[in-house]
């Protein structure tokens, strides 16, 4: 019951530091955009203990009509016991030019490079399942050239930490079955840190909810309302103020896990 409480005050703290950014709204741009993301997450187990980890995420905005992002993943989970994981991956990140005041603002993609490592802490309590997952980020963010904004001019370091609390609940019976509906979710917040970070130190928040439907254990389908909060790096260049992106829209999540020692 503590996990459960402790976890329920962390949903309250998050909250509440994805509120923040409404009430400051009149001294800070908001750039609103309607998102369509579509996302595929695979754990494929190669030894009783190891995975290797795969994930695509096609982001688009105006509800998936246009490019926002394209995030491409490879790493390695390690299964220490039951609801106790270890994970490390290499992520090639790019980011399109969309919205009113754009980060990628010479009008070509913005390219990043990141290593990240994460554990994951589980645990049940009846139909719900929780996890806490803890990530650390190293990313290399590319600068474009302004004269030749197709070439990348530097590589600026940026360190971030992110909290992640998740819930999958069963709807039609004490357990999630092949061929049944359930409920999921998420809450994550995105925190900079060290050199290079600035103003950007709250990067970002995200919470979705929604439904899933499970075809297999190895196969599922989800699809969530999602908000995201995120405040870019560099100051608008015509006024000097902050901006902030407030995105809503929808994600289509696919899962699926594939086990090579069988």
């Amino acid at each position: 019951m503590m996990f459960l409480f402790r976890s329920l005050l962390l949903v309250a703290g998050l909250l509440a530091l994805a509120a923040t950014p409404v009430a400051a709204q009149n001294t800070r741009l908001v750039d609103r955009n309607s998102l369509g993301w579509f996302t595929y997450n695979g754990d494929h187990k190669v030894a009783e203990k190891w995975a290797i980890h795969t994930e695509a995420q096609v982001r688009r905005v105006h509800f998936g009509a246009d490019p926002q992002q394209l995030l491409l993943r490879l790493g390695g989970i390690y299964t220490l016991q039951k609801d106790v994981k270890f994970g490390g991956a290499y992520t090639n990140f790019t980011t399109y030019t969309y919205g009113q005041h754009p980060s990628a603002e010479l009008g070509e993609p913005t390219p990043e490079h990141r290593a990240y490592e994460d554990v994951t802490l589980g645990a049940d309590y009846g139909r719900l399942h929780l996890a806490h997952r803890l990530r650390l980020e190293q990313r290399w963010l590319g600068q474009l050239d302004p004269a030749r904004p197709t070439r990348v001019a530097s590589w600026q370091y940026q360190n971030r930490a992110r909290y992640q609390l998740a819930g999958e609940m069963a709807l039609q019976g004490p357990t999630i079955d092949d061929g049944e509906v359930y409920f999921t979710f998420f809450d994550e917040l995105f925190i900079g840190f060290g050199p290079n970070v600035n103003q950007n130190v709250y990067n970002q928040n995200r919470i979705s909810g929604g439904l899933g439907y499970q075809f297999t254990k190895a196969f599922q389908l989800e699809l969530n309302y999602l908000n995201q909060w995120t405040l870019q790096g560099d100051l608008d260049a015509a006024t000097g103020r902050q901006v902030f992106e407030n995105n809503n829209g929808y994600r289509l999540n696919v899962v699926y896990n594939l086990d090579f020692t069988k």
